[in-house]
C-alpha cells in the first residue's frame, strides 16, 4: 500500500511536486525545481523510483533530468537527445519521456520537436534516434500544428516488447512491431477536416492527433483525443471510430485513461482550434465509462464562469489509487484534484505558472 501520491507539474517557469498521504485531502507544495526553465512533461520510472523531467531553456537547450528522492535534488543531465550533425535538424524541445518496460532495464524513450523518437539504453545518459519514424513517405503530409510539429504519447505494448506507438502532431498515429526499425500509419477512420469550412477527408497520414494511450489491461484498445474528434479502437490502431458523440465539441488537447479500467476515459473538450476556452466560460472534465458511448460532464467545484483557460496535452492525469485520483492543470496556473475519481474537484493549495504537464505517482 502507497504511503505517499505525488503530483508532479510541468511549468512554463519549473517543476513542482504535491504531496499526500493517501486520504489525498490534504496536500504539500514543493519548489520550484528547475526553476525558470520549461517543463514540459514529467514521468515517473517505477522500475527504478527515478522522476524524469523534460525540460528546456534558452541556454542549455532541451535535456531530460532525473530524481531518484521524489523531486527534492535533480541531477545535471551530461548531454540530451540530439539529432545528428549530417541531418540539418535542430532539436527544439522535449515533449514527452516514458521509461520502458520492466524487461528493459535502462531503456527510457523520449519523442520531440521536430517530430521525431529517441531512445536511451542508459537510463538517460545517452540517446540516439529511432530513425524509422522519419524515413515513411508520410512526412511528406506532415506539417506544424499550433504547437510545433511534435511527437508525443508515447503507447507500449506490455505484451510485446517490439510493438509500441507515436502519435504526431500534425501527422498521424504510427506503429512499429520490431522494435522501430520500421513504421506503418494507424489512422483509418479518424478525420482530416481542420476548418469548418472543410468537408471531411479520411487519409491514410497527416491527421493531427492531440493525445493517445492505451490500457494495459486491454493492450490492443486504443484511445485518441484528435483535433477533430475523440476515437476508440480495439484492434491496436488498425481501425478507428469516432466517439464524439454526447461532448460538447470534438475538439480538445488532453486524454488520460483510467488506472484501473480500461472503459474509463477523461478529457476536457474546448470550443475549437481557435477558441480554446471551454464553451459559455464553464469549465468540466468529461468522464466515459462505456469507452466513449456516452459522456458525463464533472463540474462540481470547478469555475463555472469566466473560465477562459485552456489543459495542454499532458495537463490531465490519473493516480493509481482506489478510488482513483483525477488531476487536472490549466496554462492558467490553477490545478483542480479529484479523490473520488471526477465526481468533485478541489483546488489545489497553490497557484502556479502556465501548467504544461501533470504526472500523478505514489510510493
Amino acid at each position: 500500500m502507497a504511503q505517499r501520491v505525488y503530483v508532479a507539474v510541468g511549468t512554463k517557469k519549473g517543476a513542482f511536486v504535491m504531496e499526500s498521504t493517501p486520504a489525498r485531502d490534504r496536500w504539500e507544495v514543493r519548489g520550484p525545481y528547475l526553476p525558470g526553465q520549461n517543463v514540459m512533461h514529467m514521468a515517473f520510472d517505477q522500475r527504478t523510483g527515478t522522476l524524469l523531467a523534460a525540460a528546456w531553456d534558452w541556454w542549455f537547450g532541451a535535456r531530460v533530468y532525473r530524481s531518484t528522492d521524489a523531486g527534492h535534488t535533480w541531477d545535471e543531465p551530461k548531454a540530451g537527445p540530439r539529432f545528428p550533425e549530417e541531418s540539418g535538424l535542430k532539436l527544439e524541445k522535449v515533449w514527452e519521456v516514458a521509461p520502458g518496460r520492466p524487461e528493459e532495464p535502462g531503456v527510457l524513450y523520449a519523442t520531440v520537436e521536430p517530430a521525431a523518437l529517441f531512445k536511451s539504453t542508459d537510463g538517460g545518459d545517452s540517446w540516439n534516434q529511432v530513425d524509422g519514424l522519419r524515413a515513411g513517405a508520410w512526412m511528406e503530409a506532415w506539417f506544424p500544428a499550433a504547437g510545433g510539429l511534435c511527437a508525443h504519447s508515447i503507447m507500449l505494448d506490455p505484451t510485446d516488447v517490439n510493438r509500441m506507438y507515436v502519435g504526431v502532431s500534425a501527422g498521424g498515429l504510427y506503429a512499429t512491431s520490431d522494435g522501430g526499425k520500421t513504421w506503418e500509419p494507424r489512422n483509418k477512420g479518424v478525420r482530416a477536416n481542420f476548418t469548418p469550412d472543410q468537408p471531411p477527408t479520411y487519409p491514410e497520414y497527416g491527421q493531427c492527433v492531440h493525445r493517445a494511450g492505451l490500457h494495459p489491461s486491454k493492450p490492443q484498445r486504443l484511445y485518441q483525443q484528435n483535433h477533430c474528434g475523440f476515437y476508440r479502437s480495439d484492434d491496436g490502431g488498425q481501425n478507428w471510430s469516432e466517439f464524439s458523440a454526447g461532448l460538447p465539441s470534438d475538439w480538445g488537447l488532453p486524454m488520460v485513461i483510467h488506472a484501473h479500467d480500461a472503459d474509463t476515459v477523461y478529457v476536457t473538450p474546448a470550443i475549437s482550434g481557435y477558441q480554446h476556452w471551454p464553451q459559455g466560460g464553464k469549465f468540466a472534465v468529461y468522464r466515459t465509462r462505456d469507452g466513449g458511448n456516452s459522456w458525463q460532464a464533472l463540474a462540481e467545484g470547478l469555475p463555472q464562469s469566466d473560465a477562459f483557460l485552456n489543459v495542454h496535452r499532458e495537463g490531465l492525469a490519473v493516480d493509481h489509487e482506489d478510488p482513483c485520483g483525477v488531476y487536472v492543470g490549466a496554462n492558467t496556473g490553477q490545478l483542480w484534484t479529484s479523490r473520488n475519481e471526477g465526481d468533485t474537484w478541489t483546488p489545489a493549495p497553490a497557484m502556479f505558472p502556465g501548467i504544461s504537464s501533470v504526472t500523478a505517482f505514489s510510493l
